[in-house]
């Protein structure tokens, strides 16, 4: 597959980093920045053109005449419109990816159709990055919250403590714990290691534990690994940028927000905007200001500052002066194994969150959603069986059957309305949502070929 990136920054460099392990993918990065873009060349087996990303002869010689997917990433949502529209008017580039910072774009769903500005799909990372957040409010404790299935199933991630009920247990006592819930261990990461479980294999404290279950089940299973933590109430935000703002407005109604900003005038921007939050001029990092505002009664403390370095320190001293729970955005991934501890307890990567979106796009198959785990080692991911038993490598068979790379697992079928936890002689039907957690994503071909039809399929 030809895919063309226009835009080296944070999330342009993730794309090529991710999309160009895959021996399937010709990755092409477009920048104006050729210091960037031979950084890039000399780490990744990617080709680079220097030029802007919305120029027509540019775009052909990075190769837009034959390219499969155009992915417009640069810090400017009218300059990847433009160049959406460029490559779809002069060289019929099947599929369009954009990114679209702007709010007041984002509500305007017309204007993106063929005939006006032809973007196939809109991505603003920093509404994936909120919503990330909100989910991780709703699940205190959690490490990482994920929807399936329209939100009919969540795969949430938690480091197991004494205090859960399965905690120095076999799995296998779950069945006599939760009797009359559905849902499934999917993987157990032990110092760093993946281990993958079955019914023997003990829960020991200090392991990250992802399970799938159904939406109305997760609260039941986070039980078996961590105490449940009492509803978050008081939220502090440090940052009034596009990300703070964003999750001050989705909070204020059910939490007492306050969001502290250091640009007065940015400050008075955000306070029309918000209706029920508190907006304090002042620096997050200063000491004084945090004691002034009662940070010890603080639920959760979010610093989302544009600078990781002040995000990591005023999230660290937050903790320190009596916090309950502090989170940090990082942009660098390397940084967040670093990090996260006990100090921090949740490190934020706005790639990480990102590129599950956009390789839900770019996967071959039907995939409806992909999202990246462990920092991008480890994959989940949604597809579609389609066709019969003759056009499709998957309906028809059971799961002990299917060819699957080691280190990938069925979890979870959704079939219509009925969530299905998935068992060896369990029998994939056509249009089932399949869920499979993949430890290994480099082998993420063998997944998208099992999930192809045949050339009879229409």
């Amino acid at each position: 597959m030809k895919i063309l990136i226009l835009g080296a920054g944070q999330v342009g460099s993730s794309a090529a980093y991710h999309l160009s392990k895959e021996d399937a993918n010709e990755v092409t990065v477009v920048d104006v920045r050729p210091d960037i873009l031979r950084d890039l060349q000399d780490r990744l087996d990617i080709r680079t053109v220097v030029g802007h990303a919305a120029y027509p002869d540019v775009l052909e010689r990075a190769g837009a005449n034959d390219a499969d997917i155009v992915i417009a990433l640069t810090d400017t949502d009218e300059t990847n419109m433009v160049a959406c529209q460029v490559a779809y008017s002069l060289y019929h580039t099947p599929t369009k990816i954009s990114r679209i910072r702007s709010a007041e774009y984002m509500k305007a769903p017309k204007l993106f159709a063929q005939d006006a500005l032809p973007v196939d799909v809109r991505i603003s990372p920093e509404q994936l990055v909120c919503d990330y957040i909100e989910q991780l409010l709703v699940y205190p404790g959690a490490l990482q919250v994920l929807d399936f299935a329209a939100g009919r199933v969540r795969l949430v991630g938690a480091k197991a403590d004494h205090r859960g009920s399965l905690v120095g247990q076999k799995i296998s006592a779950l069945k006599e714990h939760i009797p009359d819930t559905e849902g499934r261990i999917a993987a157990i990461y032990r110092d760093g290691k993946s281990l993958q479980p079955d019914g023997d294999t003990i829960i020991n404290e200090g392991d990250e534990v992802f399970f799938i279950a159904a939406r109305e089940d997760v609260r039941a299973f986070m039980s078996e690994v961590r105490k449940i933590e009492d509803p978050v109430r008081r939220v502090m935000i440090a940052g009034g940028g596009n990300i703070g703002m964003r999750l001050a407005l989705a909070l204020e109604e059910h939490n007492q927000v306050k969001i502290v900003e250091r640009d007065p005038a940015r400050a008075r921007v955000i306070s029309e905007y918000l209706n029920k939050a508190i907006v304090l001029i002042g620096d997050a990092a200063d000491e004084e200001l945090l004691l002034e505002e009662d940070i010890d009664r603080v639920d959760v403390f979010c610093s989302l500052t544009n600078t990781e370095e002040a995000n990591i320190l005023t999230a660290m001293l937050a903790k320190r002066l009596g916090a309950h729970k502090v989170m940090a955005l990082i942009n660098r991934p390397s940084f967040t194994d670093l990090v996260q501890s006990d100090t921090i307890d949740i490190a934020i990567s706005p790639q990480q969150i990102t590129i599950g979106s956009l390789l839900a796009h770019v996967r071959r198959g039907d995939v409806v959603k992909v999202h990246s785990l462990r920092r991008g080692a480890a994959e989940a991911i949604e597809a579609v069986a389609h066709g019969d038993s003759v056009e499709s490598k998957v309906v028809g068979r059971k799961i002990e059957d299917l060819e699957l790379p080691e280190g990938t697992g069925i979890v979870t079928i959704v079939r219509g309305n009925d969530v299905i936890m998935a068992h060896h002689d369990t029998v994939i039907e056509t249009d089932d949502h399949v869920i499979l957690f993949m430890t290994d994503r480099r082998k993420i071909n063998k997944i998208e070929d099992l999930f192809q039809v045949g050339v009879s399929f229409e």
